[in-house]
């Protein structure tokens, strides 16, 4: 380890002696980020995989289910169900902080129209499985919302994760066995200036 290039005297020494103090704190508390940020990590990473599932599965059946609907009807028909949308949806984000890492948190308002319909087209447009099948896909939005939020703080999370993995091996590796090494050779120099001193002192005498 290459040490600092600084004269070797005591006001130095103390100085080096501070900085050292400061980066071992600053050490722990960065680890101790690290871990925190790891537990809710491994939390995320758990939850993700789990709604993942079960939107995919849910998704696949209802894909299943509108095409064998769609099968009932016309392509034209189809087009004409879906032309005109019936309510007006807003997303909005608040940011969370966790750990120091701005994580979002999406929420969304639903306006619907003058006419107070859940559907776009008479009913007698469709068939029961049509309507069964878009009313599923609409209780899924929160789920998918949720799944893109957890996602986001995933990514985030783990760009933090990583940024502070580094300064912790920064700070373990290099500043740290640096300083250390830079004070033991202050303290050498110190002493042996100390010992010239004495001798000189004793010839002296």
């Amino acid at each position: 380890m290459v040490r600092l290039n600084i004269k070797p005297t005591r006001m130095e020494l103390n100085n080096l002696k501070k900085r050292l103090k400061t980066a071992k704190r600053g050490h722990k508390l960065l680890k101790d980020k690290r871990d925190e940020l790891m537990r809710h990590f491994v939390d995320l990473i758990r939850e993700n995989d789990q709604l993942r599932r079960q939107v995919e599965d849910i998704l696949v059946s209802n894909m299943q289910d509108f095409v064998l609907a769609k099968s009932l009807e016309n392509d034209a028909m189809i087009e004409e169900l879906f032309a005109v949308p019936v309510r007006e949806v807003s997303l909005f984000m608040e940011v969370e902080n966790i750990m120091s890492v701005h994580v979002p948190k999406f929420h969304i308002k639903e306006k619907s129209s003058e006419k107070g319909n859940d559907f776009s087209y008479s009913f007698l447009s469709s068939n029961s499985e049509m309507d069964q099948t878009i009313q599923n896909m609409e209780d899924l939005l929160d789920q998918l919302l949720r799944l893109a939020e957890v996602e986001k703080k995933c990514q985030l999370m783990a760009d933090e994760i990583e940024k502070t993995r580094r300064r912790v091996n920064g700070l373990e590796y290099a500043i740290i066995p640096q300083l250390e090494e830079t004070i033991h050779y202050i303290e050498l120099k110190l002493e042996e200036a100390e010992r010239s001193n004495l001798v000189r002192i004793m010839k002296v005498k």
